[in-house]
């Protein structure tokens, strides 16, 4: 049983401890950011993997939703919207093929930076961000994709090339209130009402705006030391899904609006999706998930604790003892981001 006089010097001693380890405090005020190259994360799928995919068991499944969502969404009939006689001088445009074919966009919008993601798994072995880089995309993507295929439903816009759709033997026939009388495919003329919002523009902006952001933030791209060769990096995504976006318009699939809109809703989508994971490119934490940050945190705090080992020494009172040394109300160490000690000075240097 312990001597009641020491009770209260050792509740003492340990409120000292937590107050200097700042559990309560954000990550950030504990740990130093040291640059991404600093030292690589222990954090792997065989280690981490799985109970990662266990905490995140409800968002995968909500992306099968959307997934599935998105599919039905893609064979509903839209609205048919009236399309006269006096319209079709704006619809009279060509039917030609796709420049870029839709099979492609998945390819191009998901595969791909879904490859980078891989390639930057291998260099760190952080699951984290491999994880939540994927979630965070896949989320980008079928949200976007929902949305897109639901307004194109609802708005039931004619494409620029409605009237060879409806009248592919160029032979136009109206009703009495000089409505459209198609006697083309059905299929082809269902598409023909799909015309707002554009579903490359915005499944691209989508796929290669979150694509940007996330090299932006491993890049460092806004660290304040002026290298704007970075941005050639960070803007050649967006570069690529613009001339994605300006090819359906000369192929007479979609008006200027058109792209438009549907570039705005996916990189809205992806701005959402990636700060929902990721810290802005521009915050020095920025090429890091919060998972990650998170989790490192856990890991020092925990390692630190286990090393303080209670003792009472010749007249009964108590000290913590690390390695033979003592930590008083300032300690001498501090955990680093990458799970090394620092000295205070350091650590407030490296803050200035």
């Amino acid at each position: 049983m312990m001597c009641p006089n020491l009770l209260p010097l050792l509740q003492h001693h340990l409120s000292n401890i937590t107050t200097n380890l700042s559990f309560k405090s954000p990550f950030k005020q504990i740990i130093q950011t040291k640059p991404m190259d600093s030292q690589r994360s222990t954090h792997t799928i065989t280690s981490h993997g799985l109970a990662l995919a266990r905490t995140h068991i409800h968002d995968w499944l909500i992306l099968s939703i959307l997934l599935t969502t998105m599919i039905v969404l893609g064979l509903v009939h839209p609205f048919n919207r009236f399309v006269g006689k006096d319209m079709m001088s704006d619809l009279m445009y060509p039917m030609r093929d796709s420049t870029v074919p839709f099979w492609t966009v998945p390819l191009y919008a998901v595969l791909l930076p879904v490859a980078v993601f891989v390639a930057f798994y291998y260099y760190r072995r952080d699951v984290y961000d491999l994880h939540h880089a994927v979630l965070g995309l896949l989320f980008s993507v079928f949200i976007t994709g929902v949305i897109t295929e639901a307004v194109k439903n609802a708005v039931g816009r004619p494409r620029p090339d409605f009237f060879w759709r409806c009248f592919p033997d160029g032979i136009d026939l109206y009703d009495k209130w000089g409505e459209v009388i198609c006697h083309g495919d059905i299929n082809v003329i269902r598409q023909g009402h799909k015309s707002f919002p554009s579903g490359h523009s915005s499944w691209s902006f989508s796929g290669l705006g979150f694509l940007s952001l996330y090299l932006s933030g491993k890049i460092k791209a806004f660290d304040r030391q002026g290298h704007a060769a970075k941005l050639c990096i960070v803007f050649f995504p967006l570069l690529v899904a613009c001339l994605v976006a300006i090819s359906r318009i000369d192929n007479y699939r979609h008006h200027w609006q058109d792209v438009v809109g549907g570039g705005l809703i996916g990189i809205t989508m992806a701005v959402f999706c990636y700060l929902q994971f990721f810290a802005p490119p521009y915050y020095s934490e920025g090429w890091g998930p919060y998972a990650f940050f998170r989790a490192l945190e856990d890991s020092c705090a925990t390692a630190q604790v286990s090393e303080l080992i209670p003792t009472r020494d010749n007249v009964g009172q108590v000290e913590i003892q690390q390695h033979g040394f003592v930590r008083d109300n300032n300690p001498a160490m501090m955990c680093s981001l990458d799970g090394s000690d620092m000295s205070i000075e350091d650590f407030e240097s490296g803050r200035q």
